[in-house]
């Protein structure tokens, strides 16, 4: 089974409202936090017929039409064990 994971995260210099947020909670929970960073987790399940170079590939052009805005996020896209 090939399984991609696929990390999103803010660009430099974008706005984080969520994370800017849960530091402010966590801050007033009583943990002293410098910065919290919100991101999101796609796990892929590509199945048994793929190759990894293939699933790439395929995951790579799932992020640029769908998964991730450019203008704003990047990602990163690893395989892990399925």
């Amino acid at each position: 089974m090939v399984v991609a994971q696929v990390i999103i995260e803010l660009k430099k210099g974008i706005t984080d409202p969520e994370g800017m947020n849960t530091k402010k909670a966590l801050n007033l929970l009583g943990w002293d936090v410098k910065d919290v960073k919100s991101g999101k987790i796609f796990e892929i399940d590509m199945g048994d017929d793929v190759s990894e170079e293939q699933a790439v590939e395929q995951v790579e052009a799932m992020c640029k039409r769908l998964l991730a805005n450019p203008v704003i996020q990047t990602y990163e896209i690893r395989m892990i064990e399925g």
